[in-house]
C-alpha cells in the first residue's frame, strides 16, 4: 500500500471537521435556549394580563370610593386584609390560620373526592362507551343529573353519612364524575375500528384492551372531561364548606360573611380564583403530555 493511500484511509477515517460540527452543534444548542425568545414569550404571556387587572383595579378603586359605596375598594381591602395577604401561612391555633393552609386543607378533600371521580368516571364511562344501547339509555340520565347543583346534593349526603367530612366528598364525587363519563364514553365511541382491528388480530384480552388501545386512544376525551371535572370539584367544596363548617377556605368566607368582614372575602376569593387556574392548568399540562398536545388548552 502506497503512502498516499495510507494518508487517503487516515483522513476518511479521522475526518478533519469536527471543530465545525462542534460549532454548528453549539449554535443550535444557543438557538433552542435562547433567553430573549424566553423572556419575549414571558412578557406576552404576563403583560396583557396584567394589563387588564391593573385596569380592573383602577375601575373598582374609583367605583367604590365613595362614601356611599356598599363594598371597600382595593385600598381599603390591603389595609384591612394586609396579614391575610402578606402572610398566607401562619398559624395562630386550630381556628385561626393562614389562607394558605384553608386552601391546602380543601384540596385534600378536593384531591380525594375528584380522585374517586375520575377512577369510577373513566371505568364507568369506558364500559358505556363500549355499548350503543347502554350509551343511548345512560346519556339522557348523565345529562340530567350533570345539571344538579353541588349544594342540592348535600342534604341527602349528610342524611346518608351524618357526618360533615364524608359529606363533603361525597358532594365532590357526585358533582365531578358526570363530565368524566360523558367525555369517556364519547372519546370510546370514537375509537377508529382500525384499532379494534389490530387488538383483534392480537388477540388481545379486554385488559389489554383498555390499557393499551382504547385509554391511549380515547385520552383527549377523557383529559377535556377532567379538566371540567376539576374546576367543578373546586367549586363544589367551596359550597359544601359553607354549610358543613370546619377550618376550609369556604367555611372562612361564611364565617367571614357573619363577621362582616367583606375585605377578608375578597381577598379568599382571589386564592380560590387563583387555585382554581392552577389546578386547570396542572390537568391541562398533564394532558399535553400525555396525549402530546392533542387535549384543548
Amino acid at each position: 500500500m502506497s503512502i498516499q493511500t495510507i494518508e487517503d484511509t487516515k483522513v476518511k477515517a479521522f475526518p478533519a471537521e469536527p471543530a465545525a460540527e462542534l460549532i454548528t452543534f453549539t449554535a443550535k444548542a444557543r438557538r433552542r435556549i435562547d433567553p430573549l425568545a424566553i423572556a419575549g414569550k414571558a412578557a406576552t404571556a404576563l403583560v396583557p394580563p396584567a394589563i387588564v387587572i391593573l385596569v380592573l383595579l383602577v375601575v373598582w378603586q374609583v367605583a367604590c370610593s365613595s362614601p356611599t359605596a356598599s363594598l371597600p375598594p382595593p385600598s381599603q381591602v390591603w389595609n384591612e386584609a394586609y396579614d391575610l395577604i402578606a402572610h398566607p401561612f401562619f398559624d395562630n391555633g386550630p381556628q385561626d390560620i393562614g389562607l394558605a393552609w384553608r386552601v391546602l386543607i380543601s384540596l385534600q378533600r378536593v384531591a380525594i373526592g375528584f380522585g374517586m371521580a375520575a377512577v369510577v368516571g373513566v371505568g364507568l364511562g369506558a364500559l358505556v362507551g363500549q355499548s350503543v344501547w347502554a350509551m343511548r339509555g345512560l346519556d339522557p340520565v348523565f345529562q340530567i343529573l350533570r345539571t344538579v347543583p353541588p349544594l342540592a346534593w348535600l342534604p341527602l349526603s349528610l342524611a346518608a353519612f351524618r357526618d360533615s367530612s364524608p359529606s363533603a366528598l361525597f358532594v365532590i364525587f357526585i358533582t365531578s364524575i358526570w363530565p368524566i363519563i360523558i367525555n369517556t364514553a364519547v372519546g370510546v365511541r370514537n375509537i377508529p375500528q382500525d384499532y379494534r382491528n389490530v387488538a383483534r388480530i392480537l388477540r388481545l384480552n379486554p385488559f389489554e384492551f383498555f390499557v393499551k388501545i382504547m385509554v391511549p386512544a380515547a385520552a383527549p376525551y377523557i383529559f377535556t372531561g377532567l379538566r371540567i371535572g376539576i374546576g367543578l370539584s373546586w367549586l363544589a367544596i367551596v359550597a359544601a364548606e359553607m354549610l358543613t363548617g370546619g377550618v376550609g377556605i369556604g367555611f372562612f368566607i361564611w364565617d367571614a360573611w357573619n363577621s362582616s368582614r367583606l375585605p377578608d372575602i375578597i381577598v379568599a376569593l382571589a386564592y380560590i380564583g387563583v387555585t382554581g387556574f392552577c389546578l386547570d392548568r396542572l390537568v391541562a399540562a398533564v394532558g399535553a403530555v400525555v396525549t402530546r398536545g392533542t387535549t384543548a388548552k
